[in-house]
């Protein structure tokens, strides 16, 4: 019940963290360039280029992203009393 609840409390947190995450990858790759970072679909790019903008940018979202979910999972269950997920990671 607690995980329907929490739907769309977890969709709001993603697009905020997207749009975060966003803005600090750019913020980031001015450090690295001041070129706008490289695509994927760009003609001519620096392939190396291109791979370190691809794994800043992903390591930014997914930092991001994780934050953003366990924040809102916390301020649910601090709101509700409901933790909407696992209590901790299954033992292999």
């Amino acid at each position: 019940m607690a995980k329907v609840i929490f739907t769309p409390v977890s969709i709001v947190a993603g697009l905020l963290a997207g749009i975060i995450g966003k803005k600090l990858f750019r913020l980031s790759w001015g450090l690295v360039d001041e070129e706008e970072p490289p695509r994927a679909q760009h003609h001519r790019i620096n392939v190396g280029k291109l791979a370190l903008a691809l794994a800043l940018e992903g390591a930014v979202f997914r930092v991001v992203k994780g934050l953003a979910d366990h924040g809102s999972r916390r301020g649910f269950n601090w709101l509700t009393g409901l933790w909407p997920g696992e209590e901790a990671p299954q033992a292999d």
